[in-house]
């Protein structure tokens, strides 16, 4: 089975974080769900609260992909912890995929994951990739590090994270299973 770990940080945008994980669920994903404060519950940009499996403390390098949702704060939040820095970087070492979605690419911008690398982020915040290569595109695969641009393509990124772990034909059948397309 798969491993997948979500870091969530208050003030998390929910789509990017729950439109994911439910698609990598569907696809038969073990989805693990990390506070980064260490809390047990975690509070999103518009006031949903996640109850996490699993404080920051716990993480290492032994999973299959580890995606970080953006939003302003949330990412702020992100880019404070040197528990996730480590374990973004750990999960990138052993192998792993690592993803960020909206502002969250500016922080594997700022452990140097992006130099010479394709990605996206959120619009107007292109300059906080450093050494990225923009890309047109909403949602970008480049390698093991998968980006996109916003929320409002959070069910392409989910589906973007299933075939690199799973294969094009299963995210093809969660999508077709969530009339996506």
């Amino acid at each position: 089975m798969k491993k997948v770990y979500f870091m969530l940080a208050d003030g998390f945008e929910e789509t990017e974080f729950t439109a994911p994980w439910d698609l990598l669920l569907r696809a038969g994903a073990e989805v693990t769900v990390f506070s980064v404060s260490g809390n047990e519950y975690v509070t999103g940009a518009h006031g949903l609260t996640v109850k996490a499996d699993k404080s920051i403390s716990v993480p290492d390098a032994d999973c299959d992909l580890i995606v970080l949702p953006g939003g302003g704060k949330g990412t702020q939040n992100l880019a404070a912890s040197e528990k996730v820095a480590s374990a973004v970087r750990a999960v990138y070492a052993n192998g792993g995929f690592v993803a960020a979605i909206c502002a969250a690419p500016t922080v594997l911008a700022s452990l140097g994951l992006l130099d010479g690398v394709e990605a996206i982020c959120f619009p107007g915040m292109e300059e906080q990739l450093g050494k990225a290569v923009i890309s047109k595109h909403k949602v970008v695969r480049s390698g093991r590090i998968i980006t996109a641009a916003a929320m409002g393509v959070s069910l392409e990124f989910g589906l973007t994270l299933i075939a690199a772990l799973f294969g094009s034909d299963v995210a093809e059948a969660v999508a077709k299973q969530t009339v996506i397309r």
